[in-house]
């Protein structure tokens, strides 16, 4: 009998044990969410009369001899020019390939791009200050953002390196996948774009209204090699030679969202 409640016991504490490690699992606190827009960043799509093209980077799928191909390498190839080239290409095989050898050299290309770190800067340009003096005035008034002349902003890589489309490609591709936003190296911003949120400029003082572009900065590491694509008999397979790496970085701004900032003082700026 003392053993029988002896086990009941332990199956008892068991169970209560793993109704407090389940409840702590439930009660964990979740991950925040990264590159979160704040609050003072609005999308300026609808209200931007400069209309800036989408763009549009899908990433490219292989065909299935690329497929074969890349999988057949020993150093990951994303390129997505790199990629096209090898789908537009056809490789024949022959029954009669016994013996048959044959090495093509594709060229030097930049191979991959291995993100480290992506992080916002909502504040990235400033692109436009409205004012207003209302030290003279008996109420409060009311701002409200304006364009006063279209403004290009533009990205780019921060350091000399080769091949700078094809590895602008690669960077532009994983900083929209990290972040969802709409990345592009050339945003343009037009002249009169408005928005609507107000913003009250007190009795006696200043009000300034800064607009500013927001992008990201993006850092890396970009691998370069020597591709060759090379046939025995039957099988076809890319051998990468004279592997480098760089590090790289860049700065990428977020299409049509603009970044607001506001100032009221009792002295002029």
């Amino acid at each position: 009998m003392k053993t029988r409640i002896a086990v009941l016991m332990t199956m008892l504490l068991m169970f209560s044990s793993l109704q407090i490690v389940s409840a702590e699992k439930v009660a964990a606190p979740k991950e925040q969410v990264k590159y979160q827009v704040p609050p003072s960043v609005r999308n300026i799509t609808k209200e931007n009369t400069y209309p800036n093209s989408t763009q549009d980077l899908p990433t490219l799928q292989p065909s299935e001899l690329t497929k074969k191909l890349l999988d057949s390498s020993k150093i990951k190839i994303e390129n997505p020019d790199l990629i096209r080239m090898l789908n537009e290409s056809s490789v024949n095989s022959t029954p009669f390939a016994l013996g048959y050898r044959a090495i093509v050299y594709l060229g030097q290309w930049p191979l991959n791009y291995e993100s480290t770190e992506t992080s916002p800067n909502w504040e990235y340009q400033k692109i436009n200050t409205n004012y207003y003096d209302n030290r003279g005035g008996k109420v409060p008034y009311q701002i409200k953002y304006v364009q006063e002349a279209q403004k290009i902003v533009r990205g780019g890589l921060t350091a000399k390196i080769p091949n700078v489309e094809d590895v602008k490609k690669m960077m532009l591709l994983k900083a929209m996948e990290k972040t969802q936003l709409p990345l592009s190296f050339d945003t343009i911003i037009g002249a009169g774009t408005k928005n609507d949120h107000v913003y009250n400029i007190p009795v006696n003082r200043l009000g300034y209204l800064y607009a500013y572009a927001p992008a990201v900065n993006e850092k890396g590491k970009v691998t370069y090699g020597e591709v060759y694509l090379m046939l025995k008999g039957n099988k076809k397979m890319i051998v990468v030679k004279n592997v480098t790496s760089q590090g790289i970085g860049a700065w990428i701004p977020v299409q049509d969202h603009v970044s607001f900032g506001f100032a009221a003082s009792e002295r002029p700026r």
